[in-house]
């Protein structure tokens, strides 16, 4: 497989949903993201899922999934961002999985701490060119 093939489907931005608002650089029509939250509600007949962390909630589009889905149960998708007219997103999903198990809070503090990392290694580059 060539490499032009796998760079065409991108891996999903990790987000905390708290950070996924309209003035979040995440929050707008297409970006791929990576997102993880506890199923609040769902509907069967539009496959729309509602997940829910800290407060914040999103849209999840899960009609191309093939996944059993039970409020209450963490989950995690990646997918594409769509905005809707009252500039409300739905994540289109593409992928997703139960985490059930998983520690929210140990997720978002390693989470931090990858983008600090990230951000070190970014201006050690830059003070090396």
């Amino acid at each position: 497989m060539s490499s032009s093939s796998s760079a065409a489907v991108p891996s999903g931005s990790l987000v905390i949903l708290q950070e996924l608002n309209s003035s979040s650089p995440h929050f707008k029509d297409g970006a791929s993201l990576r997102v993880t939250g506890k199923l609040q509600e769902y509907n069967v007949e539009t496959a729309i899922a509602v997940i829910a962390d800290g407060g914040a909630t999103l849209a999840v589009d899960t009609q191309h999934l093939r996944l059993n889905l039970r409020v209450g149960s963490l989950y995690q998708f990646i997918g594409e961002l769509s905005i809707q007219p009252h500039n409300e997103g739905i994540l289109k999903a593409r992928v997703g999985r139960n985490v059930d198990g998983m520690d929210l809070n140990l997720y978002q503090q390693s989470l931090k701490l990858l983008r600090q990392f990230q951000s070190e290694q970014i201006n050690h580059m830059e003070q090396l060119q």
